[in-house]
């Protein structure tokens, strides 16, 4: 298991046709974040990015930059919970 893997996987709308893109570690969130990142950069935008490099410089446990991704991703409106995401 890699030290920067969440315990749950986070799951994201990536386009207007809903496809979805599952997250797996800070590493790969953060290259989201970075490079993918459909909505307007915000604080919530900001304290993610942080909270995914602060995991990978071994600084913080993975589950803050989870909880911070997901705050982040439901204000933009692109998180999508796996049980629904199929409805």
């Amino acid at each position: 298991m890699e030290k920067d893997q969440f315990d749950t996987p986070v799951t994201v709308r990536i386009d207007a046709t809903g496809s979805l893109l599952t997250l797996r570690t800070a590493r790969d969130t953060s290259d989201f974040l970075l490079n993918r990142w459909p909505g307007k950069r915000t604080e919530k935008h900001r304290a993610a990015i942080q909270a995914c490099s602060d995991v990978q410089n071994g600084d913080k446990p993975p589950i803050g930059a989870r909880r911070a991704f997901v705050a982040a991703a439901r204000e933009a409106g692109v998180f999508a919970d796996p049980k629904t995401a199929n409805a």
